[in-house]
């Protein structure tokens, strides 16, 4: 039970929503420690069909 409380604080769940308005979502999960602002990462975007910039949204 602790380890699991511990686990969600540290490591939230967020959605990476693409920004070549899409709507294409990516989830997943991010060490608050290491990046306490927002992330942006460049994935896939299928829906566009090629790589775009991805914005954490909470």
């Amino acid at each position: 039970m602790l380890s699991s409380m511990a686990r969600n604080e540290l490591r939230p769940i967020i959605k990476l929503r693409s920004t070549a308005g899409t709507g294409y979502t990516y989830v997943t999960r991010k060490n608050r420690r290491n990046d306490p602002d927002r992330m942006t990462l460049r994935k896939y975007d299928p829906v566009a069909g090629r790589h775009v910039d991805f914005r954490e949204e909470r």
